[in-house]
């Protein structure tokens, strides 16, 4: 039986998107799934594009969200080097049996040429020209010129690249998982360049070798590239590697909130959410990302999961094992998945509200840390036990928790404006002294107080809850006012209602 190998194989040409990130999920699910290896493979043949500080952010992108690579770059294996700028010699090495079968040829042709035959041809067949069979026997290459003056050029160092020679009036066909039977007709393909002017393979030759080489059992890859498959085929026909050749399966798009459109490295910025796993930010070129907007990398999983995979079930809410337990790609749909921010937030709510209260109090600790404040162990808990069900982002928690440490508060302007009436600070002196009078500091010993408070003074408890909760806090929503009082401790308590009270009549 053959070995399951699946590959996640970006190219270090900027942040990785999210759609990036949802592509290695599926490899490294259905890897688990079969008992196989989850390889990371850098594509970086094109060096046009090369971005210093993109290989880093992918493999730590990786590891953020859990999904450690069985081996690849940065994590050892016995089929490397994982770099494709580092496989050079193998590929020159294989093209040149293309070439000696009759199924690659060497092209001359400058750029000039280039551009001359597309706008011949496009003028003549009133169509967008291509290189193909219908063009390249009116090129400068080795299927037109005579093979003492190939031998010239290619002695002088003249540039070339290596095409492939795709046949005339075939059909190719691709048996893919996802989509069912696809089918291209050779007349619509052109002659891929294989080999570029600079040594370097194209990615279609270099997929396919590194594929065959690294023993890739699967391919699950972005719909974008289904259109290429024709030419991988084909390769892997001239190769005569047909019969190792790996399943294929084609993902459905990530598509904008709108549903119009594949949603782009540059939507966050026009929608106003993250489309990257962790912030990027090289030079003026920052992009924001889910890990620092307060995202656990769990929900994050999970949310891109469901872009596309349905595992035939009402349930949402899916550990990575049990994701691995279930995972199929016959589940997984051939429509695009509408990007629903909202929902990735809701996730993110579920998995705060189950999560281990030790492990969120380290993750509140170093949060506040960040912001330059040191938290106790017994105050970090306090503030997950108190806002767990109130918060989307781990960020929240510092938003509206930071009153528990931090002295200053800011009152909501609109909540003075609006709701608060001045002909209530006398009331509010005189809870604040039959507070100072509590021997003991909790719900049982205040609530009758309040209580009596607003029966006295014929307050109601949606007038005089937010009050208080402005008092402490600086907003009129939070959490349970007795929890938030034990919180903040009876001292605290009395000297804020004492500053807000004075502050007020300041203001009045």
């Amino acid at each position: 039986m053959r070995e399951v190998r699946l590959r996640f194989a970006p190219s270090p040409t900027g942040a990785l998107h999210i759609g990036g990130l949802r592509t290695a999920l599926y490899n490294y699910l259905l890897a688990k799934k079969m008992g196989g290896r989850f390889i990371l493979r850098i594509e970086d043949t094109d060096q046009t594009r090369f971005v210093p500080g993109a290989e880093e952010y992918i493999i730590n992108c990786l590891k953020w969200s859990g999904l450690i690579p069985d081996e690849g770059v940065s994590f050892g294996g016995d089929f490397g080097p994982y770099r494709q700028s580092e496989r050079s010699a193998i590929y020159q090495s294989e093209v040149r049996k293309l070439i000696d079968q009759g199924h690659a040829y060497y092209a001359f042709d400058t750029a000039e040429e280039l551009e001359h035959m597309r706008q011949r041809f496009a003028t003549e067949q009133n169509k967008m020209p291509k290189y193909d069979f219908h063009t390249r026997m009116h090129m400068r290459n080795s299927l037109t010129l005579p093979p003492e003056e190939v031998r010239q050029l290619l002695e002088k160092g003249t540039d070339f690249v290596i095409r492939l020679r795709v046949p005339q009036d075939e059909q190719v066909g691709i048996q893919d998982v996802i989509r069912g039977q696809v089918t291209f007709r050779t007349e619509e393909l052109d002659d891929k360049v294989l080999i570029k002017s600079d040594g370097l393979p194209t990615y279609h030759l270099a997929n396919v070798i590194d594929d065959r080489l690294m023993r890739i059992s699967h391919v699950v890859r972005g719909e974008e590239w289904l259109s290429s498959t024709a030419h991988h085929v084909l390769l892997y026909r001239y190769f005569g590697w047909e019969s190792e050749m790996p399943v294929f399966a084609h993902l459905p798009l990530i598509l904008k909130p709108n549903g119009q459109g594949k949603l782009s490295k540059r939507d966050g910025a026009q929608f106003g959410f993250p489309v990257f796993p962790l912030d990027w930010n090289q030079g003026e070129d920052f992009l924001p990302g889910f890990r620092e907007w307060g995202f656990m990398p769990e929900a994050v999983l999970n949310f891109l999961a469901l872009l596309g995979w349905n595992p035939g079930t009402e349930q949402e809410i899916f550990s990575v094992e049990e994701m691995i337990g279930l995972f199929s790609l016959e589940q997984i749909g051939k429509s695009g998945a509408r990007f629903d921010f909202d929902k990735a937030k809701w996730f993110n709510a579920q998995y705060i509200q189950k999560a281990d209260a030790g492990q969120m109090s380290t993750i509140i600790q170093s949060y506040f840390q960040s912001k330059g404040i040191e938290l106790s162990d017994e105050r970090a808990e306090q503030i997950y036990t108190l806002y767990k069900d109130r918060v989307q982002l781990i960020n929240d928690f510092y938003r509206q928790g930071r009153y528990l440490v931090e002295d200053h508060i800011e009152y909501q302007q609109e909540f003075l404006v609006k709701k608060w009436q001045p002909s209530w600070k006398s009331a509010y002196e005189f809870l604040q002294m039959r507070f100072s009078q509590c021997r003991l500091w909790n719900k049982e010993e205040l609530e009758p107080e309040i209580k009596e408070f607003m029966h006295g003074h014929q307050l109601k408890m949606g007038e005089v809850l937010p009050c208080l909760r402005v008092m402490f806090s600086g907003v009129p929503m939070g959490p349970d006012i007795y929890a938030m009082m034990g919180a903040l401790g009876q001292s605290v308590c009395l000297e804020r209602m004492n500053r807000f009270l004075h502050q007020l009549n300041k203001s009045l």
